[in-house]
């Protein structure tokens, strides 16, 4: 990296990151835009990393004095939208403030060191982990065989994310095959269940995916989308600050799902 003084030059930033992250290599949902999706005036002094690109999260990485902000959920995810109300002074308070956004969203979830999926299994104790969960020609998940009971699993998981985890199964039960894929994946229970996974652990899932995985008789840890998704972008920022040498912070603006 490449410093003038005490900044950075975004530029060669974002090569990195976009080399890094594989980003124009790996699918993604069509409203990620995984890369840069707003530049300043070059320079970088100081990064910052949240899990939204949030009209709040903004404000709050402009007043931490932030011109280089990492998300994981980017500000298109809505699609194509006339540019008024929020959307209008959410960009023209990043612009007025020379703050540039880069936003990586599966590529971050499956990054073999910087993931979501990765980080959280080491936060669990899960050693030997496998890629599972097929998605696109990737694999998105990963998963581990866990000595202990679901209860277990449990604590562990609520440690990790700070917050209540809400578990679909027995407590005492072994939690055998553990598979984790972090965010929404809720849904993909019967997927999941087919892969002989015997514990699920993800963000969040649509109400009929409870019922679903007791009949498949799959347990489920629901640990939440926002705090499963934490670890990516803390992860990502750090490895930048360290790397042009500037200091880095995590902007946590939770949403409770």
């Amino acid at each position: 990296m490449f410093l003038i003084g005490d900044m950075a030059k975004l530029d060669e930033i974002v090569e990195f990151l976009d080399g890094e992250l594989k980003t124009s290599e790996i699918p993604d949902y069509p409203g990620a835009h995984n890369g840069l999706q707003l530049q300043n005036g070059g320079a970088i002094t100081k990064v910052g990393a949240a899990v939204d690109a949030s009209l709040p999260v903004i404000q709050k990485a402009i007043d931490q004095e932030v011109d280089l902000l990492l998300v994981h959920h980017g500000m298109f995810w809505q699609g194509v939208r006339p540019v008024t109300g929020a959307g209008y002074h959410k960009l023209k308070l990043a612009m007025d403030a020379g703050l540039a956004i880069y936003s990586s969203h599966i590529p971050l979830d499956v990054h073999p060191n910087l993931g979501n999926n990765i980080l959280l299994s080491k936060k669990l104790g899960l050693k030997d982990t496998e890629s599972f969960f097929s998605w696109k020609g990737i694999e998105l998940g990963r998963k581990a065989r866990f000595g202990g009971s679901v209860g277990e699993l449990k604590e562990l998981a609520a440690a990790a994310v700070g917050g209540e985890v809400l578990v679909r199964g027995e407590l005492d039960s072994p939690a055998g095959l553990v598979g984790i894929i972090t965010g929404g994946a809720g849904s993909e229970v019967e997927e999941v269940a087919r892969e002989g996974i015997q514990t699920f652990i993800t963000g969040e899932g649509p109400h009929w995916s409870h019922p679903l995985a007791e009949e498949l008789g799959l347990h489920v840890l629901y640990a939440g989308h926002y705090a499963t998704e934490t670890f990516g972008v803390r992860a990502l920022a750090q490895l930048i600050g360290e790397k042009v040498g500037l200091k880095s912070v995590f902007i946590n603006h939770p949403t409770g799902l």
